[in-house]
């Protein structure tokens, strides 16, 4: 666990290491089947992963890189839509967005476990099952190293989460916990789905009211909890930039009050938060067909 964090050179000797995910993930999937998520051994055997897992697209081996950016270059070379001013330029985006990942392997080996399924119901599995604070927030941190980036493989990664194993609910529980930097690690988690297009109207109507629930009724009061309502600011910038009914969806959970509050805080050490509910706040006023409701 320790050596896992050791950085690049490190996490890339380990991936490398032949069964050693192998090992890992099977000892999870044990421990699971046998209802025992919250023994020590699981907690470090996720932590692991969770580091090798950081910056794994831009650390991927060239091999596996290459056949995940061929597959997505030849998908967006068939379509003929001309150039970045073509009419339909947004749809060519968002169909990028939406390349899958080469089939996925029914038996994966080594490093292609870190992004498969099967994995990534684990994780979910372990977030909905173990009551140790530190596995909650691996599995989810693991799920956010994931999602990070812009690639093919954080959108595949995000859909699986969203659509295919239907991960929200238990990601949404994680936002009502105590522990602070496991809510601050769900935040970050969903601030990295919701840049999915394809997914904003699912994960705003599961976690949109949760976000603001969570939002503090005047500025932070701490280092941790100005991050969180920075990445919760961000979150909701994402879901509503483009969707007025997810806006309104926002003003009917009295977020906007909340939102105000903070973004007129100027103090140096929650400036972070305030920069980012003032953006959210100037996203909002975009929607003129919600002035009034905004002044009521």
């Amino acid at each position: 666990r320790n050596m896992s964090s050791a950085g690049p050179e490190g996490r890339k000797k380990m991936r490398e290491c032949n069964g050693l995910i192998d090992s890992l993930v099977y000892y999870i999937q044990g421990a699971i089947a046998d209802h025992e998520p919250n023994d020590k051994a699981t907690e470090n055997c996720v932590c692991i992963l969770h580091n090798l897992s950081y910056q794994l697209e831009i650390e991927l081996p060239e091999s596996y890189a290459q056949s995940i950016y061929m597959q997505r270059r030849n998908i967006s070379s068939n379509d003929k839509t001309p150039g970045c001013f073509g009419t339909r330029s947004r749809k060519v985006k968002e169909k990028q967005q939406d390349t899958p990942l080469p089939e996925e392997k029914s038996n994966p080996r080594g490093v292609e476990s870190l992004w498969h399924s099967t994995l990534i119901r684990i994780y979910l599995s372990l977030i909905a099952k173990s009551t140790r604070n530190y596995t909650q927030e691996a599995s989810l941190g693991a799920l956010q190293n994931l999602t990070a980036g812009t690639g093919p493989m954080p959108f595949a990664v995000a859909r699986t989460v969203v659509q295919k194993a239907n991960g929200l609910p238990s990601i949404r529980t994680m936002l009502h916990v105590s522990h602070p930097t496991v809510k601050k690690t769900a935040v970050s988690l969903l601030r990295n789905l919701s840049r999915n297009t394809s997914l904003q109207s699912d994960i705003a109507r599961e976690v949109l009211p949760d976000l603001v629930s969570i939002l503090p009724e005047s500025v932070p009061g701490s280092d941790i909890v100005c991050e969180t309502t920075a990445s919760i600011c961000y979150a909701l910038f994402n879901l509503t930039q483009s969707s007025s009914h997810n806006a309104r969806l926002l003003l009917s959970a009295d977020g906007l009050p909340k939102i105000i509050t903070i973004s007129m805080n100027d103090s140096n050490m929650f400036s972070k938060a305030s920069r980012a509910a003032s953006v959210l706040l100037y996203s909002l006023w975009s929607h003129t067909d919600l002035h009034s409701a905004y002044k009521k």
